[in-house]
């Protein structure tokens, strides 16, 4: 009687769980359904979502590229257009089912992110794009020329603080876009790059534009006359900052209008001393190797920050006749590069001989063609004179799209270092720090940065025979900071059959070592990280060794490169815990407009940031 008695009890318990197990049962059923629908008709949506935003970064996809007087009128024209697609967007990834489907595992993230993209790229062209356009439209319409070849300053004065607020603007709105979680849905991510790459490249030339705008007119002399020297490198003989310098112009710069004095042959300079320099600086760059550096006029550019390098010139500066007279407002610091890249805004430009140089040949010409056809005593004065004149015509005849070319430019080349300059105007070089212009070891470390730096040891012109290449890994992304393996990769061109056939100026000068690459290389970590494992794979090399310098610890070495071999350096890299950015290298700068950086898909996924 007593297991009957259970078991109507049990019967009764199970009579009032069930109706409970199937309400869950239906609910979940349901809700299982109702995913299933909002899965649907997210995905069908997604394809105007989708279309909307195509069109909408179609029509502004040559302002991020390219900002002229075309490309202005353009925007202005279709920006209702672009406005109303990038709403439409909006509304649309914003909508009930896109809400409900937000809620689904693993798909819900990429709903997300897709809100997140259409509202910040609407925002953008409601906000920040039209914020943008209002300056241009007023610099599109000024006289950006004054009377005597100079640029009138006065427009881009007016026109820093707005353009201060749209950039600003612009740039948060895509820091928002690039926080969004990564997608993991094919046409998600492929969508969400197509976003990322065009938005970026705007900002990127915003934020250049901008910064040079707030630097210029104080660096143009607005208030005072400015005085600088024009420090010509030739970076086929590698120094830390460029190269060797082979000559001084003097650049005098009064209310915008710019006067471009004669170059002065690195040997005018040598009778007034060496510059000024640490006790590290001396043995680092000349106790400590083969080839000792002077610091006289030649070597002022060893040294890795433009800082060091400004002051040293500065000292030498203040013995000579001419600057005893004139004290130094800062020092500009340019290569063969760098004057290509200006000869293809200004135009082609025809030496005594005959030879034009342009956009695409001016850097080889002056990096190794000219020592082959001219005494090793003239080539200087042939760099020097067309640098000169190239530097006076940059604001000549000045409208919206050379301004702007300029600009960008000078934040291109400034990040490669083909282009830097400091002022000792502490201010002004605030200004000038800011726009990325002034070189300097690695010190960021939310930006960080590997810093690696060359010096020739065999008096030649090798430098534009070694070619330089790297590759950055991501290998470990978690709060304690990313780790990188980097590889750095030196190659000799130099066929050995041409050693014989090319000039000593070119080879070098000892025998022993014509056709050789000796280079001593510094390599610097991050700022708040470090470098470990650091190894050398191949080539006659001494070892890598610790040291400092100037309070920064980094390694050193020696390298010899035999004619069409290579060596390799190996190195992990952790960067600070502060890191906001990834991984960069910054380096002497090559004899042509690269970095010939590449960076390899990452060892660790995306979803540990």
């Amino acid at each position: 009687m007593a297991s009957h008695r259970v078991s109507r009890t049990n019967v009764k318990r199970h009579h009032r769980v069930w109706p409970w197990v199937l309400s869950i049962v239906g609910l979940f059923v349901a809700v299982l359904v109702l995913f299933g629908i909002a899965g649907f008709n997210v995905y069908r949506q997604s394809k105007e979502v989708q279309a909307h935003e195509s069109r909408a970064l179609s029509m502004i996809s040559d302002f991020s590229t390219k900002i002229d007087d075309a490309n202005v009128q353009k925007v202005k024209d279709q920006l209702p257009q672009i406005q109303q697609e990038t709403s439409q967007a909006s509304a649309i990834a914003n909508g009930a089912w896109w809400n409900i489907a937000n809620k689904i595992p693993y798909f819900g993230s990429n709903v997300s992110t897709v809100q997140g993209m259409t509202n910040v790229i609407d925002d953008l062209m409601h906000q920040s794009v039209p914020q943008f356009m209002d300056v241009v439209t007023n610099l599109q319409h000024a006289n950006l020329s004054s009377t005597d070849d100079g640029i009138n300053l006065r427009p881009i004065i007016d026109c820093q603080q707005g353009m201060q607020k749209a950039n600003e603007s612009l740039q948060h709105q895509v820091g928002a876009y690039n926080a969004l979680p990564q997608p993991n849905i094919d046409i998600v991510r492929s969508a969400y790059a197509q976003g990322s790459d065009k938005l970026n490249a705007l900002a990127t030339r915003v934020d250049a534009l901008s910064s040079t705008f707030r630097m210029l007119p104080g660096f143009l002399g607005n208030g005072q006359t400015r005085t600088y020297a024009v420090m010509s490198m030739t970076t086929s003989e590698m120094r830390s900052s460029g190269g060797l310098i082979g000559s001084v112009g003097e650049l005098t710069a009064d209310n915008g209008s710019v006067h471009v004095g004669e170059f002065k042959a690195n040997k005018d300079y040598l009778p007034y001393g060496i510059g000024d320099h640490s006790a590290d600086m001396a043995r680092v760059f000349s106790d400590e190797v083969s080839l000792h550096m002077s610091f006289d006029i030649r070597d002022t550019a060893v040294f890795p920050d433009t800082e060091r390098a400004a002051l040293a010139m500065q000292s030498i500066w203040n013995r000579t006749p001419w600057g005893q007279q004139k004290p130094l407002s800062g020092v500009i610091m340019v290569d063969p590069v760098f004057v290509q890249e200006m000869v293809a805004i200004n135009g082609p430009v025809t030496l005594a001989d005959g030879t034009t140089l342009n956009g695409d040949n001016t850097a080889e010409y002056f990096l190794n063609t000219v020592y082959k056809q001219y005494e090793a005593s003239q080539t200087d004065a042939v760099f020097g004179e067309t640098t000169g004149n190239v530097i006076a015509g940059m604001f000549k005849s000045l409208n919206l799209g050379k301004l702007v070319k300029i600009g960008e430019t000078m934040g291109t080349m400034a990040r490669e270092r083909h282009f830097t300059m400091f002022s000792f105007d502490a201010n002004l070089e605030k200004e000038i720090q800011a726009a990325g212009f002034t070189g300097e070891t690695p010190n960021d470390p939310q930006n960080p940065s590997v810093g690696i730096y060359l010096t020739e040891q065999n008096p030649s012109k090798m430098g534009w025979y070694i070619k330089r290449t790297a590759t950055i890994e991501k290998t470990r992304c978690d709060a304690s900071g990313a780790t990188y393996h980097v590889e750095y990769t030196l190659n000799n061109t130099m066929k050995v059959s041409d050693v014989a056939n090319l000039p000593p100026y070119i080879t070098g000068v000892d025998a022993p070592n014509r056709g050789k690459g000796i280079e001593k290389i510094l390599f610097y970590p991050p700022a708040g990280g470090r470098i470990n494992n650091i190894s050398q794979l191949n080539g006659a090399v001494n070892a890598v060794q610790k040291t400092t310098m100037n309070g920064k610890e980094l390694y050193k070495t020696v390298v010899e490169i035999l004619p069409e071999q290579s060596v390799t350096y190996s190195f992990d890299v952790t960067v600070s815990p502060q890191a906001q950015s990834a991984l960069t290298i910054d380096q002497t700068p090559l004899g042509w407009k690269d970095t010939g950086i590449t960076v390899k898909e990452p060892k660790c996924s995306a979803k540990a940031n």
